[in-house]
């Protein structure tokens, strides 16, 4: 499409974008992607794609859409075109040593803070990347103290940056969960939590062929990707984590892969947990799971209470 930059119409620029990018995408997904690249480089909101289509983009502004476009076309994540990304109201800074925040995330993180949002918390979020919910957790919970732990230590900065950048106050340091407590990191954790959160690695790797290139390309597997061998491999070891640093009382929260969501909740209820909880997504998928760290009566899991008396 053939466009005079020197004079650009709203309308002209949205037919633009709709010639170069429109075939690339699933069109949820393209219109989420125009929205956002409209809303942060033209500051033009969704609602004016049609209440003002004569209106006038300067021509500095009309570069950076095609600049970005051509981006888009090679399949790079407009998020970590922008460098950054909303989340539950805040604005974190993004880069490919971390994953995307998704939308299911967000509805994590509101589940919590509905449950909890008025009780004294101590908050562990497990797997923390760009720490969207560590940050969260502790920007809308009334009284929170919030630890955030990695395996990378890029991750782990750019969650510190985030931080900074919110005014909240975490705790991020590197640990490997699988270690459970016997890394070199184990003192820095607190005696007990009452919230313990994870959206750990659950895409299997024979599900890559059905995931779009902007994923598959750019963002980073060892967050994304656990083998089809042992699709619960993070999920048991936080779980037995959980098991003793858990306050009684205490929830674990989880984001799943809905195709096991029978097998996680099963493995929990092996393991003493009680309470055990499936939500949905918006899109009606078996998203999210909570469970609670609980005795009905004295002897009613012996092997939990052994562990817990260790």
């Amino acid at each position: 499409m053939a466009v005079d930059t020197n004079v650009i119409t709203l309308a002209e620029a949205l037919q633009y974008f709709q010639n170069e990018v429109g075939s690339l995408y699933p069109e949820p997904e393209f219109r989420s992607i125009r929205r956002i690249l409209f809303e942060k480089l033209a500051n033009i909101k969704a609602v004016d794609f049609h209440l003002k289509p004569q209106l006038e983009i300067p021509k500095e502004t009309f570069e950076k859409i095609v600049a970005t476009t051509e981006r888009l076309k090679n399949y790079e994540p407009l998020q970590y075109i922008l460098g950054t990304v909303d989340f539950m109201g805040l604005n974190l800074r993004i880069t490919p040593a971390v994953l995307i925040p998704r939308p299911e995330t967000e509805e994590l993180v509101d589940w919590i803070i509905k449950t909890h949002k008025f009780n004294e918390n101590r908050i562990l979020d497990i797997g923390t990347g760009s720490g969207c919910i560590a940050i969260a957790l502790d920007k809308l919970m009334v009284h929170s103290q919030t630890d955030g732990i990695d395996i990378s230590d890029e991750a782990l900065e750019l969650a510190e940056e985030n931080s900074y950048m919110n005014e909240s106050i975490v705790n991020f340091f590197n640990y490997d969960i699988l270690e459970g407590l016997a890394g070199k990191n184990a003192h820095m954790f607190k005696e007990y939590y009452d919230i313990i959160v994870s959206n750990p690695p659950y895409v299997t790797e024979s599900e890559k062929a059905e995931m779009h290139r902007n994923v598959l390309d750019y963002e980073p597997h060892i967050a994304l990707f656990v083998d089809d061998s042992d699709p619960l491999k993070f999920y048991r070891a936080i779980a037995d984590f959980a098991r003793i640093k858990l306050e009684w009382g205490g929830y674990l929260y989880f984001e799943i892969n809905p195709r096991f969501h029978k097998e996680i909740m099963e493995m929990l209820s092996l393991k003493g947990f009680r309470n055990i909880q499936l939500r949905n997504d918006i899109n009606g998928k078996p998203r999210m799971i909570r469970a609670q760290i609980k005795l009905f009566k004295k002897g009613d899991n012996p092997e939990l209470e052994k562990i817990r008396q260790m």
